[in-house]
């Protein structure tokens, strides 16, 4: 089960929505969240931060460290920010912020194909699909990049 949470940015302008694959690690694991607004000024520090194309999110890894011992046992020795967002136990629900909200719009879209046109509607929803995580790697996305 991955439990959602939204968390505010520093400078108030902006949320994110998280994953917490199999609620593993707690929303205290975030220390701070910074867009790309706010985090221009941020002094990033990689053994406790990671970016994400302008996003900054600033992992407790005192926390983390504390919750490690639910992690599988090949990764509990390589807990890192890199660990903590890559393979999901913090990290963004979709590709990006926002996403599950921007993505739902978009193969709505494509929805009402479905019902006049089946076979058009999965060749369409295939093409969409794959020019979006292009799209999505082009802008930076790191999760666009998985897989």
């Amino acid at each position: 089960m991955c439990m959602d949470h939204s968390i505010v940015c520093k400078c108030g302008r902006h949320d994110a929505s998280f994953n917490f694959k199999n609620e593993v690690m707690p929303p205290e694991a975030v220390e701070a969240l910074y867009c790309p607004e706010c985090s221009g000024g941020v002094s990033f520090n990689n053994k406790s931060m990671i970016r994400d194309n302008g996003w900054v999110i600033h992992y407790d890894m005192e926390v983390a460290g504390l919750y490690s011992s639910r992690l599988p046992s090949s990764e509990k020795e390589k807990l890192s920010p890199e660990l903590l967002f890559d393979e999901g136990y913090i990290t963004w629900r979709g590709v990006y912020p926002g996403d599950h909200i921007d993505s739902v719009k978009e193969r709505e879209e494509l929805a009402t194909l479905a019902k006049v046109n089946p076979k058009k509607y999965f060749d369409e929803m295939r093409t969409w699909a794959i020019n979006r995580m292009t799209r999505l790697k082009d802008e930076g996305w790191r999760k666009a990049y998985e897989g």
